[in-house]
């Protein structure tokens, strides 16, 4: 009896083991946004706009949008946003020292609106966002691309 209760005893922690590295195995769409969120604000580059930039703002939410909104200092805005289930790929143009990050949907899904502007304001609908960014490897920049995919991937068998 003692012999079949020990190893009663190592099957349960067996089991209880098993389950507990099944499940932080797995990465969360919160954990997705916000290593994305992270990854594009710290190499964000404020010195494509110079001066002109007030700040900028870049938002990706765990509903599966991506948000990013630059404020000038003539108080003209730029917003741009996406759902992240409409994404198709990504581009980085450049170098590791400064480049553009090009965030690409299937269609125009990108909804892109300016406000103070002296032509006017302007609603209009767009295929991709562009993101300057400096001081990026290709290491991080594949590492983006990988959540990127896996976000989209749970946003879509989510619905």
């Amino acid at each position: 009896m003692k012999k079949f209760t020990l190893h009663l005893k190592k099957l349960v922690f067996f089991c209880v083991c098993l389950v507990f590295f099944v499940c932080t195995g797995f990465e969360t769409a919160e954990e997705n946004t916000a290593l994305i969120q992270n990854i594009l604000i710290k190499y964000y580059d404020t010195s494509v706009d110079g001066d002109a930039l007030k700040r900028y703002e870049i938002n990706v939410t765990n509903t599966g949008f991506c948000r990013y909104r630059k404020t000038y200092s003539n108080g003209k805005v730029e917003y741009f946003a996406f759902n992240l289930s409409k994404f198709k790929n990504l581009d980085y143009y450049g170098s590791t020292t400064q480049g553009e990050l090009y965030l690409r949907t299937k269609n125009d899904d990108v909804i892109v609106q300016t406000y103070n502007d002296k032509q006017g304001d302007v609603d209009s609908m767009g295929n991709y966002v562009a993101i300057p960014l400096k001081e990026i490897d290709q290491d991080v920049l594949n590492n983006l691309v990988a959540h990127f995919k896996q976000l989209n991937t749970s946003l879509a068998s989510n619905k």
